[in-house]
């Protein structure tokens, strides 16, 4: 978890308890721990997710994660580009904003 998912993490738990442990318990302990997706599968219908409901607040967290669930750059690039034909060119610019953004934190040394 990264230091922003921890402070998120720690603001729901301080404002609203049983939204996180619905989120800690049920979101991130049962659902993404079923085993009839992988991980690296359940980041990209996620990320696919975020990008046409434009919740670009929610997706740099999630294109991380999904980096680090074994997904590309060039993979997010390509079902990004993929959306914009579905979900709108502005969400798809947006979200490839987030993309750039997260690459450079999770490889800052690139």
């Amino acid at each position: 978890m990264t230091a922003t998912e921890t402070e998120l993490m720690a603001m729901f738990a301080r404002l609203a308890p049983q939204f996180h442990q619905l989120t800690s318990e049920v979101l991130f302990g049962q659902v993404w721990q079923d085993d009839k997706l992988s991980q690296r599968d359940r980041s990209l219908i996620t990320v696919t997710a975020l990008v046409v409901l434009n919740r670009t607040e929610q997706l740099p967290g999630h294109l991380t994660r999904a980096l680090t669930n074994g997904l590309t750059p060039e993979e997010l690039s390509a079902a990004i580009t993929h959306l914009a034909f579905y979900g709108g060119w502005p969400v798809a610019a947006s979200a490839l904003e987030c993309l750039d953004a997260s690459q450079s934190q999770c490889h800052p040394a690139e």
